[in-house]
């Protein structure tokens, strides 16, 4: 079964930085996507940045682009978010998802908040 855990989150001031973790498990991720997605109180859900398996392609949102970058550790199963440069708007809970490549992100993990004060 397919877990993803999601960690490193919390509350830091504005300017400040943050890298997320997500640890994947139960099955070989070598064609999929995994993204990291975020959602505001009283907001949809939003795409962050993604990253392919097997290449390492990336790409952001324009909201982040610049300030957050998206890579992954083949060797220990999990995908990062370094988040620099936190402004108050970034607040939300954060979530990693995983799709097949050219496919639908099926697996969620659980989130981790992230709050950043002005």
């Amino acid at each position: 079964q397919v877990q993803l855990v999601e960690s490193g989150g919390g509350l830091v001031q504005a300017g400040g930085s943050l890298r997320l973790s997500c640890a994947a498990s139960g099955r070989t991720f070598r064609d999929y996507t995994v993204g990291w997605f975020r959602q505001a109180p009283g907001k949809e859900r939003d795409f962050v940045a993604r990253i392919t398996w097997y290449h390492g392609s990336t790409y952001d949102s324009s909201s982040v682009k610049g300030r957050f970058t998206i890579s992954r550790d083949n060797a220990k199963n999990t995908v990062y978010l370094q988040m620099n440069s936190l402004n108050p708007e970034d607040t939300a809970v954060y979530y990693c998802a995983a799709a097949p490549t050219g496919g639908q992100f099926s697996y969620w993990g659980q989130g981790t908040q992230v709050t950043v004060s002005s």
